[in-house]
């Protein structure tokens, strides 16, 4: 677990900045306070919290200006840009930081629904992840959801024409790799972040990966 220093300068500034932001109508760091990057209990597990002293302030989950043609409670994922967005009306969006596919090759593209949602989801590595990874053989017949689970607490499952395209946006056991590109194909989000999104999102919602 990340522990937090009691007394810090650097949380202090974040505070005082998203109460300013409140007050002039400005954009929040919808997570620095309030819902919070902070512990976690839920489904009988702890979720660690996210050390926002250290993090580029641009990862945390905050409202952002929308100039999209997509429609409100569309999800569109920029993989350039390391990015999740949540369309909502009156041109705006939820941003969140994502980590993503380690290559290009790695990465889904194109559009697709959420087809299932899942808290504490169960791990199966696909064939591919397997091969790539011995190790993960060991755990061929699935890994029950958990706190050591690389799904974290949530996962949306693409799917497309019907079909599990085996793409998932789900949460993480290594949140330092939010903003980076190291993961197998999936976009991972901080595990509050995932929490939120999985809350805000229906099964059938519209994903777009760019």
């Amino acid at each position: 677990m990340i522990k937090h220093p009691a007394k810090s300068p650097v949380r202090t500034e974040l505070s005082n900045m998203t109460r300013r932001a409140f007050v002039v109508g400005l954009p929040l760091f919808a997570a620095g306070c309030g819902a919070g990057y902070g512990v976690v209990h839920d489904g009988g597990h702890t979720i660690a919290p996210v050390d926002v002293t250290t993090l580029d302030p641009s990862l945390m989950r905050q409202e952002v200006a929308w100039s999209g043609k997509e429609k409100p409670g569309s999800i569109v994922v920029n993989i350039p840009q390391r990015r999740l967005y949540l369309v909502q009306a009156g041109g705006r969006a939820v941003r969140y930081g994502v980590g993503v596919g380690r290559s290009e090759g790695a990465n889904f593209r194109g559009t697709a629904i959420v087809g299932r949602k899942e808290k504490w989801p169960r791990w199966t590595p696909t064939a591919n992840m397997m091969a790539a990874t011995p190790m993960y053989r060991s755990y061929a017949g699935g890994m029950e959801g958990g706190t050591s689970n690389p799904l974290g607490p949530r996962a949306l499952y693409l799917y497309r024409n019907g079909r599990d395209t085996y793409f998932r946006l789900h949460g993480t056991i290594e949140p330092e790799t939010i903003g980076t590109a190291v993961s197998s194909g999936c976009i991972r989000l901080f595990n509050q972040d995932i929490i939120d999104l999985y809350d805000r999102v229906p099964v059938g919602a519209s994903v777009t990966v760019i």
